[in-house]
């Protein structure tokens, strides 16, 4: 088991490279940082290796410095996708496709 994420950068139809990536849990009264990185060059960031308790957690993506980065103006600086994890023992892996005007997300297996 662990936590995944898979940045697609639609608008260039390649995978988004160095986006900054932060997991955050929600410990019932506010977040808490868990881990942070960024996206390898197959866009690809585990954030754990083990298996997540249950709860409510958050993955942050640093838009803004990627599309800056390639000269690119976007909407989004950054995005927040808020999930449940409702069973820890099972794999969770949550995408993101990505352009500079709109974004994605669909719980992946």
């Amino acid at each position: 088991m662990s936590l995944s994420t898979h940045v697609l950068d639609t608008h260039r139809g390649l995978p988004a490279t160095g986006v900054p990536v932060r997991l955050d849990r929600h410990d019932g009264e506010t977040w808490r940082s868990v881990a942070e990185g960024e996206t390898d060059a197959d866009g690809r960031w585990r954030a754990l290796e083990e298996p997540p308790e249950t709860g409510t957690y958050r993955l942050r993506f640093g838009t803004g410095p990627y599309f800056a980065g390639l000269g690119v103006p976007t909407f989004y600086p950054e995005i927040s996708v808020i999930f449940t994890v409702a069973d820890g023992g099972t794999r969770q892996h949550v995408p993101l496709l990505l352009s500079p005007y709109g974004y994605s997300t669909y719980r992946g297996s």
